[in-house]
Order: structure tokens, then sequence, then C-alpha cells
């Protein structure tokens, strides 16, 4: 258990650069313990700490990942069925793109190749909201059985999203787009260990430079939260006393853009003021599953009656997710 700890504080949780940057920051003259010196040193830490998590486990899942191109994907999920075939696509969710946005053509490329509409749309949903380096992080944030509930609980939306748009029969609401890819059944290239390390290194190079203006927003947002907004204020707002808490997370959520790893550092900073588990984790699901960009793109495929249960069906899930994380937060924490 202790080797345990040692490992979730001290190289996922990296608590000795947190240390070090305070040293560091003492040493030229600024009082970290002030509001000023607590922001900077907050911000340089959990920018430099996501930094590396980032790119070590961009390449470390774009290695997995390029075993799992479309066309493969769509090969794998075609083989199951029924409830099996949505946890299949759920799983594969999981090793595919960072950001809802990204999901899109995929999305596209799965409804055009024919396969059920339920089953693509149990890979949309996982595939923003939950992927391996949100584990990862999460355990260094939240500790192991945060991380783990969260991934379980992302996945079962997942699944149980894509059973019931399947059950309805929703087919009919696909927009022409959606069948552009009809027909189309490529291989991909047989690829050597030296590619797949070319391609590791170029998709976590090519995606931090994406999500680092979302990180350093986040990071910021993170450290004036942690540093600048009462503790009573955020309590009042997102803590227990209020039971419309999660309902106000993704709200606020669903308008805005970013990632997860975009999303770490705020939802740090809220729990560390007294917010609820299960609220700051609803705000994190909302913010990577309904981006307004994601639902626009989404439109272009969709009809609106479509999309709106897709949007209904996540909304509905993600606020029951977070009112089980709050009523569990004393047993997970």
């Amino acid at each position: 258990m202790n080797l345990w700890l040692f490992f979730q504080n001290q190289v996922l949780g990296m608590q000795w650069l947190n240390t070090l940057v305070g040293n560091l920051l003492t040493a030229l003259g600024l009082d970290t313990a002030s509001r000023l010196g607590g922001s900077v040193q907050f911000f340089l830490y959990d920018t430099i700490k996501i930094t590396v998590l980032l790119l070590v486990l961009i390449f470390a899942i774009s290695w997995v990942q390029s075993y799992f191109p479309p066309e493969r994907s769509r090969r794998i999920m075609g083989r199951f069925h029924g409830l099996g075939a949505n946890t299949v696509a759920a799983l594969l969710g999981t090793v595919t793109p960072f950001c809802s946005c990204s999901s899109i053509p995929i999305f596209i490329g799965f409804t055009g190749a024919g396969l059920p509409l339920g089953v693509t749309f149990s890979f949309l949903i996982s595939s923003p909201m939950v992927d391996l380096g949100s584990l990862v992080l999460l355990t260094g944030v939240f500790g192991i059985r945060v991380a783990a509930a969260y991934v379980v609980l992302g996945l079962v939306v997942a699944v149980a999203g894509g059973t019931l748009i399947e059950s309805l029969h929703m087919e009919k609401y696909l927009e022409p787009l959606a069948h552009a890819g009809a027909g189309a059944d490529l291989d991909a290239p047989t690829l050597t260990t030296a590619d797949r390390l070319q391609y590791a290194k170029g998709q976590a190079l090519s995606t931090y430079r994406k999500v680092l203006p979302y990180l350093l927003v986040g990071v910021g947002v993170g450290a004036v939260i942690h540093n600048w907004i009462p503790q009573a204020w955020v309590e009042t707002v997102l803590g227990s006393g209020n039971p419309f808490g999660v309902l106000a997370a993704v709200i606020v959520g669903v308008p805005m853009y970013a990632d997860i790893f975009g999303t770490i550092p705020v939802a740090e900073a809220l729990l560390a003021k007294g917010a609820q588990l299960g609220t700051v984790l609803s705000f994190m699901m909302a913010v990577t599953t309904l981006s307004l960009p994601s639902l626009i793109l989404l439109r272009k495929v969709v009809k609106p009656r479509l999309l709106a249960l897709f949007i209904a069906i996540c909304v509905v899930g993600i606020v029951l997710v977070g009112y089980l994380f709050n009523a569990l937060q004393f047993v997970l924490i």
C-alpha cells in the first residue's frame, strides 16, 4: 500500500516537483504562501506535471492506437452484436481521439460503413469522455478508486446510451453525409516498429500543440480558483449544501471546448476548495463530451431529433453519475 501511495503521489502526482517549484520560487524571493506566489506555484507545477504526463501518455496511447486504425476497429466491432457490440465500441473509444471533435470523422466512417447506429454512438460517447490517459491523470490527482470509478461509469453511460439509441431505430434521422463512407473497406498498411515510433512521436507532438492552449487556460483558471476564490463561495455553489450543484456544473460545462487534460486542473482546484467530487467530475464529463464545436459538427451528420436525443442521453447520464459520485464521495476519497 505504501509503495502504491508513493507511485500515486510521487510518480503520477509528482509531489516532489511541487516542492521543487516552491523551493525555487522561494529562493527567487517570491512568497508561495501569498495568493500571488501560490498562484504562480500552482501554475508552474501543474503545467509542467501535465505536460510530462501528457507527452508520455499520448506517445504510449498512440502506439496502441497504431494497431487500431478505423478500418480495423470497424471490422472488430462488426464481429459483435447487441450489448457486446456496444461494449466493444465503448472500449475501442478509450484508445482513440482525445477530444470530441476529432471523434466525429471516425463516427462518420463507422456509420458510412454500415455499423449499427447504437454501436457508433457508444463509440462517440466513450471516445472523448473516457480514455487511457484520463485513467492515469485522474489517478495522480484523485486516486485510483476515483479514476477507476470514473472510467467504469463513463463506459456504462456510453454502452447504455448506444443501446437506447439502437432500440429506438433512429437510422432515418441520419443526414446523407453520414453515409459518405459507405462501401469503403480499406486495409491499413503494415507498419514497422520504426513506423509506429514515428507515428506515436508525431501524434504526441501534434496533440500536445493542439491541447496546449486549453491546458494553459485550464491551469490558469485552476490557479485562480485555488488561490483567489473564497472556499465558502465554492462550497455554497458546488458543495453539499446545494442539491443543484451537479446540474449547474453540467450547464456551465457544455458551452466550453476543451479536453480532459485542460479540465483536470480546474476540477482539482474546485475539489480542494470544497466542491463535491461528483459535481466536478460531471463538469469534466460535460466539457469533454458535449462541447459546442463537436455538437455543431455532429449536426452535419445527424438530424435535430437524433442530435437532441444524443444530448439528452449524455446529460442525464452525466447528471446521474455526478449524484452517484457525490453519494459515494467519502467512500472513494
